[in-house]
């Protein structure tokens, strides 16, 4: 009766596929909804692969990066 994490709900995702995520989610001309139609995933778990991933400095700058191009481009993240 052991407790389940968020990450044993989702498949783990193939070492290759994460890097791949990675790059796609740190590139300025690919949106959320490429990663999703290539991925399947939305876009709260783009962001927690991140979030797992980058150094916690790293993930805010580009968090904050992702915003500016949501505030100003509507077809960047």
């Amino acid at each position: 009766m052991g407790r389940k994490d968020k990450a044993d709900e989702q498949p783990a995702l193939e070492l290759v596929d994460q890097s791949e995520i990675i790059e796609m989610a740190l590139s300025d001309k690919v949106t959320f909804a490429d990663i999703y139609h290539q991925y399947g995933l939305r876009e709260d778990e783009v962001k927690e692969v991140m979030r797992r991933s980058l150094k916690s400095g790293s993930y805010r700058a580009w968090r904050k990066r992702v915003g500016r191009f949501r505030s100003t481009r509507a077809s960047y993240k």
